[in-house]
C-alpha cells in the first residue's frame, strides 16, 4: 500500500481503494491507431513484393544462363570426344594392335547381295470404270 504526503496538508493520502475507469475513447482511439499501422505495413509489403520477385527471377535468369553456357561448353568438348573415338583409322589402329585382328583374306571374304526391294504394291484406280459404274462416295 502506497501512501502520499502532501507538503501542504500534512497528511497521508491512500490511493489504493481508488478504481480507475477505463476511457472508452482511449481504446477506439488504440484500435484506430493499431488498424492504421497495419495498413501501411501491408501497403508498404504489397509494394515491395514485386521488386522483390523480380530481382530473385533476375537471379534466377542468370544462373540458367551460366548453367546454359557451361552446358554448351560440354556438349561442344563431348562432340569432340566423340568425333575422336568415331575416327575409323584409330578404331583400325586399336584393332590390329590391341586385339590381335586383321584384314581378312579374299578367300576368306563372301559377299552377299540382297535382292532389291520389292517396288509399291499395284492398286487398283478407284475412279469410275469403263461399264458405266457411278463413283462411290
Amino acid at each position: 500500500m502506497k501512501t502520499y504526503r502532501t507538503p501542504l496538508l500534512g497528511k497521508a493520502i491512500d490511493n489504493s481503494k481508488v478504481i480507475r475507469e477505463v476511457d472508452p475513447r482511449s481504446s477506439r482511439e488504440l484500435f484506430w491507431l493499431i488498424l492504421l499501422g497495419a495498413v501501411l505495413v501491408l501497403g508498404g509489403v504489397l509494394y515491395a513484393w514485386p521488386h522483390l520477385q523480380l530481382r530473385e527471377a533476375g537471379k534466377e535468369a542468370q544462373e540458367l544462363s551460366r548453367e546454359k553456357e557451361r552446358l554448351a561448353e560440354e556438349n561442344r568438348k563431348l562432340r569432340l570426344e566423340k568425333a575422336t573415338l568415331e575416327n575409323l583409322s584409330r578404331v583400325e589402329v586399336i584393332a590390329s594392335r590391341d586385339l590381335g585382328m586383321r584384314p581378312p583374306a579374299p578367300e576368306e571374304t563372301i559377299v552377299i547381295e540382297l535382292p532389291p526391294p520389292p517396288g509399291p504394291a499395284p492398286q487398283m484406280a478407284s475412279g469410275p470404270s469403263a461399264a458405266g459404274e457411278k463413283p462411290r462416295n
